[in-house]
């Protein structure tokens, strides 16, 4: 017979083999860090323009960063930082290196969902951000999967539960509780609504102290940041329900949305959601608090009908949750919920594959345009990139086979570039701060 206590046993050992993994995926110290980028990386696949051009205006400008030579070759190597200044600084051909950004925008908010556990939610997200970063956006990235499968990546283990989602939802609960207690909503008997208590247990935490950045930890990637996530965040959903009962009136939906709501909104550019392979109380208030939906899927049938099913359960959600706009106050939520543009993004795709090309004529279909044009491909560098908590852009092109890490990285290219065209024309639609 088996127990809790005997579960926990289990993890317990696990949680050991887990930190001696991380010791020989990260550094000694157990911190991850970012590699440095090759001339040739920085030139033709970051700024997209000729290597030649770049050596030369770098060469002509000392002023600019001129990068590290490594002992054993010729080519310099730059860090993010670097890369980041000679975008700032440099114009060729009259044209800005820098990344399209509309002005008077909040940043664009992107859920990346599905039902299905290992669709590639996480990967998705992580090689999204890393591109972004990349491209010279300043990326946000919220964890709502108590898996913590995308904080983990990003080098962050050692998170308590009152730094995630669930600290998030818990100090909304209180903060907005003492709102509404505030507020006299005197009907003509001149009565109000009855006050609302919550526990010490809630009260007493120290959440309501908590300052919007408190919730932020930086990454490895000079502009990337994240709200993370820790396997002990698992029972916001069975708390959540617990706060609703305490406090009815509580939109616990919105809880995200207002908390984001309080960033400056030239805080970020990007703001990416992993969502857990479930509707919830994280995922729901990662739907209502994203722009955008991108919804990754595999190329099998059973994938297909989970994504079917996900987005069946997701519209009810929607419709049931609609009914709560009465308690959420005026302008904090437009209801019903609405997107800005909505996609699906296969994954692990092979083009040789009889299956894959099938089950993508069904998606396409089904779904129209709505279906990204490129898909990820399913290659050996992206296996590889996985196994040790990366992504196919924090991969050393020197440590397998330059074609490989090419074809990898092509594929991640191509699905970010119309992810951030997708971006960009919803950008236009969203309505100026303010």
């Amino acid at each position: 017979m088996y127990t809790f206590e005997d579960l926990s046993q289990m993890q317990a050992q696990s949680l050991k083999m887990q930190s001696w993994i991380r010791q020989q995926t990260f550094s000694p110290q157990m911190e991850k860090s970012l590699r440095r980028f090759s001339s040739w990386e920085v030139a033709e696949l970051i700024f997209k323009v000729n290597q030649s051009t770049l050596r030369g205006r770098l060469a002509a400008d000392p002023s600019l960063p001129q990068g590290h030579v490594e002992e054993d070759g010729r080519q310099r190597w730059y860090s993010l930082e670097e890369i980041n200044e000679i975008r700032r600084r440099l114009k060729v051909n009259r044209k800005s290196l820098m990344p399209a950004r509309p002005e008077n925008k909040r940043a664009m908010r992107v859920a990346i969902a599905n039902f299905k556990g290992g669709a590639g939610k996480s990967t998705t997200a992580l090689h999204f951000a890393h591109a972004a970063a990349l491209d010279g956006y300043r990326v946000l990235c919220v964890d709502f999967d108590p898996q913590a499968t995308l904080s983990h990546s990003m080098g962050l283990s050692d998170v308590t539960e009152e730094y995630t989602v669930w600290g998030i939802m818990a100090r909304d609960l209180i903060r907005e509780t003492d709102r509404q207690n505030a507020v006299v909503q005197g009907a003509e008997s001149g009565a109000s609504l009855p006050q609302r208590r919550l526990p010490a247990s809630i009260t007493n935490m120290g959440l309501s102290d908590l300052r919007i950045a408190d919730f932020i930890k930086p990454t490895c990637w000079s502009t990337i940041d994240l709200v993370p996530s820790c396997a002990n965040a698992a029972f916001v959903e069975f708390a959540s329900a617990q706060y609703r009962h305490l406090n009815p009136e509580w939109s616990f939906f919105a809880a995200v949305k207002r908390y984001l709501d309080a960033l400056p909104s030239d805080a970020y550019d990007l703001v990416i959601f992993d969502c857990p392979p479930a509707i919830g109380y994280q995922s729901m208030n990662a739907v209502f608090a994203a722009d955008m939906l991108y919804i990754p899927s595999g190329p099998g049938y059973w994938e297909y009908d989970s994504t079917t099913s996900f987005i069946g359960q997701l519209s009810e959600a929607l419709e049931d949750l609609s009914a709560f706009g009465g308690s959420v106050p005026a302008g904090t939520l437009g209801l019903p919920k609405e997107f800005l543009d909505v996609r699906f993004l296969l994954t692990r795709f092979e083009s040789g594959n009889d299956l894959h090309r099938a089950m993508r004529s069904a998606f396409e279909k089904v779904f129209g345009d709505r279906v990204a044009e490129n898909a990820i491909e399913m290659t050996r560098a992206v296996e590889q990139s996985g196994r040790f908590l990366s992504s196919i852009y924090e991969i050393d092109y020197r440590d397998m086979t330059r074609e490989t890490w090419r074809r990898a990285r092509g594929s991640f290219d191509k699905a970010y570039e119309e992810f951030k065209g997708n971006i960009l024309t919803a950008w236009d639609k969203m309505e100026d701060e303010a």
